[in-house]
């Protein structure tokens, strides 16, 4: 089938449509390309991708609505995968501006071109950062998210709830995954697998929020893109038992479902550097610091509504998954 994935020279994007296009799929990846971090790291992602004949690639911002409608008229794709966006908690506080033109506008037009196309179903990245202040682990799709404590986490909370009023109004498809702390082989530099691997080798010092007391459901990469392709397979259905009296906030009485993606294991941060340490042979320098705007204290996805719908639910430990990322790492970077 033929597949237009938005973001494709991302971390999770690159990798879901490698998964499709061995499999045979047709894949249009689309992507800006911008420097929020290091574009030769994008491009050897592509690099990964060109080698399949079933791929195209289109550099296009999501925030020009006439490009991205013209190239997806075009292509005529059954399915979008939408996994661009402009990332970072930290990052929203002070470049507000970006997730507002990105999240928000660029959202807009993609369901503007799944309306316009008849979409048999729209896949799109929410983030597990939708549960702001929430404080009851594990997370569960039907709790409230109505307090985020980011940009970044409303914008992702608002795609949700635009996602909802195009299935209610044209019966579009629709699923939103929240993502919880992916990690693994072709990841972001920002990310703490990548910024703690680099102090550990510089020598230089880790700063530990919170004072280490943070918590995070680590979750594979592998293990996302499963989830994810198997969702693509089965488009999102009305609820039959939805009540309106009673509404749950991950489905409807229209084509629409929430999902989290997540391991369901909620890591203490001091554990996961100690697996980084051990993984690289080396001892980390740390400081605790205080929290920081915008962060949480910890996350933990519940995954039965996940594992009910497609059967599926990530299995990589985070011991296991750091090694992969080391060993790729070693490579990429020829770190002896």
């Amino acid at each position: 089938m033929k597949v237009l994935i938005t973001g494709a020279a991302g971390f999770i994007g690159m990798a879901v449509a490698k998964k499709l296009l061995e499999r045979g799929d047709e894949v249009l990846g689309v992507d800006n390309l911008n420097d929020y971090y290091d574009v030769s790291l994008k491009n050897d992602r592509l690099k990964q991708l060109f080698q399949f004949h079933n791929f195209k690639f289109e550099k296009i911002d999501i925030f020009d609505k006439e490009p991205l409608l013209k190239l997806a008229y075009k292509f005529e794709p059954k399915i979008i995968v939408h996994l661009a966006a402009q990332a970072g908690v930290r990052y929203s506080v002070t470049n507000p501006d970006a997730y507002i033109d990105s999240n928000l506008k660029g959202f807009l037009h993609i369901l503007e071109a799944s309306r316009a196309l008849k979409i048999k179903h729209l896949v799109y990245a929410s983030s597990s950062s939708v549960y702001g202040g929430n404080t009851k682990l594990p997370f569960d799709e039907d709790s409230s998210v109505d307090h985020p404590v980011s940009l970044y986490a409303a914008t992702k909370k608002a795609n949700e709830l635009m996602a909802h009023t195009y299935s209610h109004l044209f019966k579009i498809p629709t699923t939103g995954l929240r993502f919880f702390t992916v990690y693994g082989p072709w990841g972001r530099p920002d990310m703490s697998p990548f910024l703690f691997t680099s102090a550990i080798l510089r020598k230089e010092t880790i700063k530990v929020f919170n004072n280490g007391h943070m918590q995070r459901d680590f979750t594979y990469i592998d293990d996302i893109v499963e989830g994810v392709v198997r969702v693509i397979d089965k488009p999102a259905t009305s609820n039959l038992n939805y009540s309106t009296d009673y509404p749950s906030p991950s489905s409807s009485n229209a084509p629409y479902r929430i999902f989290n993606i997540g391991n369901s294991q909620s890591v203490p941060l001091l554990e996961y550097i100690q697996l980084l340490e051990d993984a690289w042979g080396r001892s980390a320098k740390k400081e605790l610091m205080p929290m920081q705007m915008g962060d949480v204290q910890g996350t933990e996805a519940s995954m039965s509504k996940l594992e009910e719908w497609v059967g599926f639910r990530p299995r990589t430990s985070l011991a296991d998954g750091i090694k992969k990322f080391v060993i790729w790492y070693r490579q990429y970077y020829q770190v002896s």
